[in-house]
């Protein structure tokens, strides 16, 4: 993942510099969404530095190219894993264990692209999330609820 990444930079004619690989591989090697406050804390244990000014400089740039996506419920930033599929990328997010999963609908895109024009208002992206449970958590709720 990270090596695609990093031919994204290339293509797109940005230079790969150590500061840009070592965010990759913290966003790479991460569960969950990660603010730029635990990047460089993850960055810090590993015995490296990077001030949080550039942390968030790098993250804007990997958010521009769809290597990275904020999330609107946490704030906190997670690796695309999408690579360049068509449509805007979403998250469903667990509020109960957190789980994300992405996708990408082309078609949802088009539907609120025509919405928007309705308003004459022309969309540059979309930001988009579902908070609810995933499918195991949700299980568990109510087999819970059924031996209440």
């Amino acid at each position: 993942m990270v090596q695609d990444s990093i031919q994204v930079l290339q293509t797109q004619g940005y230079k790969v510099t150590k500061p840009r690989r070592q965010v990759l591989a913290i966003l790479n090697g991460a569960q969950r969404p990660l603010s730029p406050y635990d990047i460089q804390r993850l960055l810090r244990q590993q015995g490296k530095h990077l001030n949080h000014v550039t942390i968030y400089r790098i993250l804007d740039l990997f958010c521009s190219l769809n290597l990275a996506h904020k999330l609107l419920s946490t704030g906190g930033f997670v690796k695309c894993v999408l690579g360049d599929k068509e449509g805007c990328h979403r998250f469903m997010v667990c509020h109960r264990c957190g789980t994300l999963q992405e996708f990408a609908d082309e078609g949802l895109c088009q539907e609120e692209n025509e919405f928007t024009r309705n308003f004459d208002f022309h969309t540059k992206y979309h930001l988009s999330e579902s908070s609810g449970l995933c499918s195991n958590c949700y299980r568990k709720q109510h087999q819970k609820q059924g031996n209440a």
